[in-house]
């Protein structure tokens, strides 16, 4: 007892001197218990002095930072927001011009707030609105329907040209010495050679006695680019092609959507050797100055805003296309091609594009398109389409020449020397326009059957941009027997005979034996005959 007496003393001298300090001891519990309940509460102290610590130094810092804030703007107004400084004269005057248009919306904000500053944070919170909607819309597709292009090995045919390039194309149907009828195909913005006429039976070229040629632009697919390319140039290609592959006649040129340009320029450059042109919804310059104002109006009216933009760019801006291409197409994604192609499709056109077939050919398509991976060749597709071509179709009207100037033309338009001659294209020109084609809208064969009257213009009721041209048996079968009537089927083989006299020995000439010529003609249309049905069939 004198010991725990001693020990109670001594604890109430030390609390004299030191003072209360709060802490309570128990007196059942001295001994071991005493460290143990120390070092739980100094353990919860140092946690709570950690956040106590963490808030009061984010406090500092937030004070600090709206100081920091508040000095450089005082530096701002009183070195460079001047009366006298370069940048109030450029940018003050547009800038008051444009605080004074939103003013009325200074009634909705508080009264105790400056419209400045208020502006200042609106700008502020839509930026970063719109930092976080892009953001999530990059998330908006999961990662496993992202499907990454395919480069396929090169597999097309190619030709010389007279500069050095290599220009590809591809052939469809009938052999040359067969084909009664022989077409080259340009392909349209973002495509290939291999498009040509997408879905087309060789059974139905067969049957007609058609031969297909599609070619790749140049620095599309497996062709060389051009350094300096325009209209002209392409009908050059197109020329030099035809001959290379063995079309000696004229042949006929097929063209779709952006690829018409390029069938236009054929029929303004080489007339001589087109024998007619088909044309699946036609594109025009969207520019072009023989276009009225009513027409103009209803042709932009169709097209989406990125559309228009990206025409617009084209026109004025061409260098930032190669930023927007890289971003899309140039990937090395696949995407849809609505947004590939900033197009405003229709119902039927939106039902075509969901089908399996119609995908597995367009991704296909494009992996050959981009190829190359260069953007060049598309932005001089696209600026070749807004730009100065050079020639109208209203050119291509067929007219009587008017005659010369001059005394000399006088006196012979008296005495009845001169000729009638018909300027123009003179072969047919057939164009099928459908009207809910919102890509290529209806206005545009408006335009076309204006300038060309004695083009032969089919409207399709119910048909868009895509539903008439891929993957329609009937609307191809449609296109061939208004162009070249009922089926012949491909020439008959042309066989060489010996028809030098047969002499003996002796010096005599034998006779020829009827019977056995006949049978050898019979043979031949045996034959011919057969052929034929294997092509029908």
């Amino acid at each position: 007892m004198a010991d725990v007496n001693e020990s109670l003393s001594w604890r109430e001298n030390v609390a004299s001197v030191v003072g209360d300090t709060g802490i309570q001891y128990n007196s059942s519990s001295y001994g071991g218990g005493i460290g143990v309940a120390t070092a739980a509460e100094m353990k919860g102290n140092d946690a709570e002095n950690w956040k106590f610590h963490a808030v009061e130094f984010a406090k500092g810092f937030a004070e600090m930072s709206v100081e920091f804030g508040k000095g450089v703007r005082d530096v701002l107004k009183q070195s460079v927001i001047k009366e006298d400084s370069i940048l109030v004269r450029k940018v003050g005057v547009p800038c008051y011009k444009v605080c004074r248009k939103l003013s009325f919306l200074n009634e909705y904000l508080p009264e105790d707030r400056d419209p400045a500053h208020a502006w200042s944070v609106i700008i502020f919170v839509l930026f970063l609105a719109s930092a976080v909607l892009i953001a999530s819309n990059d998330n908006v597709y999961p990662t496993s329907l992202v499907k990454k292009m395919h480069i396929h090995p090169p597999s097309a045919s190619r030709i010389l040209l007279p500069d050095g390039r290599h220009l590809a194309y591809h052939q469809q149907g009938v052999p040359a010495e067969l084909a009664r009828f022989s077409m080259i195909a340009p392909h349209s913005f973002l495509s290939s050679r291999l498009a040509g006429i997408p879905g087309i039976k060789t059974s139905l070229l067969e049957e007609y006695g058609i031969r297909l040629v599609t070619y790749d632009l140049p620095g599309f697919g497996e062709s060389d680019p051009h350094p300096s390319r325009n209209l002209e140039s392409s009908a050059m290609d197109m020329l030099h092609l035809s001959y290379a592959v063995n079309v000696t006649d004229k042949f006929w040129v097929v063209a779709y959507s952006g690829g018409s340009m390029h069938a236009w320029a054929a029929l303004r450059y080489i007339p001589d050797r087109i024998a007619g042109a088909v044309m699946v919804a036609p594109m025009v310059n969207p520019y072009e100055p023989k276009i009225t104002k009513e027409e103009k109006s209803k042709m932009w009216k169709k097209w989406t805003t990125k559309r228009k933009t990206m025409y617009i760019l084209a026109r004025k801006f061409p260098r930032l296309l190669p930023y927007f291409y890289r971003r899309s197409f140039l990937s090395g994604v696949h995407g849809p091609i609505e947004t590939r192609l900033a197009l405003s499709l229709g119902i039927r056109d939106k039902a075509l594009l969901e089908h399996p077939s119609f995908e597995e050919f367009w991704q296909r398509d494009l992996e050959e398109s981009v190829r190359q991976k260069n953007a060049k060749p598309f932005v001089e597709e696209a600026v070749l389409q807004v730009s100065n071509w050079g020639f109208s179709p209203a050119d291509l009207k067929v007219q009587r020449k008017r005659p010369g100037k001059g005394i000399l033309h006088w006196i012979k338009s008296l005495y009845g020397q001169t000729e009638e001659i018909l300027t123009g294209f003179l072969g047919q020109i057939h164009v099928w326009q459908g009207m809910e084609d919102m890509v290529v809208p209806p206005s545009t064969s408006d335009f076309l059957q204006r300038v060309l009257p004695d083009a032969m213009v089919h409207r399709l009721l119910y048909e868009g941009h895509f539903t008439y041209f891929y993957f329609c048996d009937e609307c191809h079968r449609h296109i061939f027997s208004t162009v070249f009537g009922n089926p012949q089927g491909p020439l008959a083989p042309e066989l060489e005979a010996d028809q030098s006299p047969i002499q003996n020995d002796d010096g005599e000439t034998e006779d020829t034996i009827l019977s056995d010529v006949a049978t050898d003609e019979e043979n031949v249309s045996s034959l011919v005959i057969s052929d034929k049905e294997d092509y029908i069939d």
